[in-house]
């Protein structure tokens, strides 16, 4: 297909906000504080900061380099670039593990979309043993769930079918500041309540004593995690780069972007739980049951500004969300508009002539059906999902219910394989020369980076995945 009908991003702004986009969501709300609480505050901030540069950006440089070298949906690039089909095959795991994900994690964001309506119409409010009653009900309805997880999926198509620079990107350009903005304000809210400063020191505060060997795989897994990578959506939107972009710098505004916003998540979760006496604990229940008890009591002496503060953790929930589930949905879209295009089995670059590339509206209707496609696909696992969460508890495989499983089988297996096999990729089998060319912009950029950029990917990179995917299984 004609690189330019294609799409690409509009600015190096729009590269940032869409990248890092896809990289924020809800575990840098939950998991990032938790963790950095539990293990050492500040000093864990440190060595997860440490592990992003270890193995966070050069693994996002390296997927950077796949994408856009080969200007086209994960699988091609990967087969491009190497110029054998069998390479193909590490692009398919990044686009099937990113619609499974896609799949339950709709079912988590439309838990955020139905709590925003919720906080919006007042029916939050009550003691914590109402709070944790209405997440047990509403999570175990046959019906809702699975409508709320079905809409937030088509409202990442509304914004996917659009294209690169008008939808994606533009969204991108809205939701990100928005997101940042209402970050700051429940921040500084959450700041200036009393007891406050005790929440800060648990998040800031470093605590050595608590630093240990499982400490640093613990912080080397969230900075794997939080980055996206395994999941082809690097590889996707950096086949939307201009040639120009510096992916090294990219990289990491990108990874330094992402990890500001996880600081910032604890700084308004933390002061507002102390400030009331609660310990934060992990996972849905501090999203959905604790944080709205939270808010409410620490507001207590303000009501309304306790109101607006939940509608707005909750508009920020949606938000963040939103920005992960438009790049998981583009990796599908972009593989099965130029893999298939729907108009036979023949791919769309090898049947469409020199004129109707030409013909943006031929492109766009490949687009839409394709995204369809996905949309319809992700809808049936997150129905599945959802049901197996309470409504339907048959619905189970290994022994956990379908989302947990789903959950397991991208986190623990397919997710690490895939970065690791890309790491290994541009390290050893791509040809040297084209890694070099991509890292350095053909010789426009400093060549002194790319040696180490080099021995990273190859050597560092692969042991520390390798030990993210031994700590996953419980082995060190």
């Amino acid at each position: 297909m004609n690189e330019q009908k294609r799409g690409s991003f509009g600015s190096r702004l729009g590269i940032i906000l869409a990248t890092a986009g896809s990289a924020v969501g809800l575990g840098n709300v939950w998991r990032f504080p938790y963790m950095t609480g539990q293990n050492g505050g500040a000093a864990f901030i440190l060595i997860y900061l440490a592990c992003v540069f270890l193995l966070g950006v050069p693994g996002m440089v390296a997927e950077f380099i796949v994408g856009r070298h080969g200007s086209s949906n994960a699988a091609s690039a990967y087969g491009k670039l190497s110029g054998r089909r069998s390479w193909r095959l590490v692009g398919y795991l990044g686009i099937l593990t990113s619609t499974i994900i896609l799949g339950f994690y709709a079912v988590v964001a439309g838990w955020c979309l139905q709590y925003l309506f919720a906080s919006i119409a007042g029916q939050l409010t009550g003691d914590a043993d109402y709070v944790t009653r209405y997440f047990t009900e509403f999570s175990s309805d046959p019906l809702k769930p699975c409508l709320w997880a079905v809409g937030f999926i088509l409202i990442t198509h509304l914004v996917v079918v659009r294209g690169i620079e008008k939808g994606i990107e533009r969204a991108s350009k809205c939701l990100m500041p928005a997101l940042l903005v209402l970050l700051v304000v429940i921040v500084v809210a959450s700041c200036m309540l009393p007891g406050a400063g005790r929440g800060v020191e648990f998040l800031l505060k470093p605590d050595f004593s608590k630093l240990s060997g499982s400490v640093f795989l613990e912080a080397l897994g969230q900075a794997f995690f939080s980055l996206s990578l395994g999941t082809a959506c690097l590889c996707t939107y950096a086949s939307y780069f201009p040639k120009g972009t510096n992916l090294a710098s990219s990289a990491t505004q990108i990874a330094l972007l992402d990890s500001g916003i996880a600081i910032l998540a604890g700084l308004m979760i933390f002061p507002a739980a102390f400030s009331v006496g609660v310990t934060p604990d992990a996972g849905p229940s501090l999203i959905f049951i604790t944080l709205p008890n939270v808010f409410q009591q620490a507001f207590a002496a303000a009501p309304a500004v306790g109101y607006v503060i939940g509608i707005l953790f909750y508009a920020l929930l949606v938000f963040a969300a939103l920005t992960s589930t438009i790049s998981m949905h583009e990796i599908g879209t972009a593989f099965f508009t130029e893999e298939f295009g729907f108009h036979g089995r023949k791919p769309m670059a090898d049947i469409i002539s020199a004129e109707a590339q030409a013909n943006d509206s031929t492109l766009l209707h490949a687009r839409r059906r394709s995204a369809w496609v996905l949309t319809a696909v992700c809808s049936v696992i997150a129905v599945l999902c959802s049901l197996s969460m309470g409504a339907v508890p048959s619905l189970h495989l290994m022994g956990l219910d379908i989302l947990d499983f789903c959950d397991h089988l991208t986190a623990q297996y397919m997710l690490p394989t895939g970065a690791l096999l890309t790491c290994l990729f541009v390290g050893w089998f791509a040809p040297r020369r084209i890694v070099s060319d991509e890292f350095t912009n053909s010789g426009t950029l400093n060549r002194r980076l790319f040696p180490v950029f080099l021995f990273s990917i190859r050597y560092v990179c692969p042991l520390l995945i390798l030990l993210v995917f031994l700590h996953q299984m419980g082995i060190v």
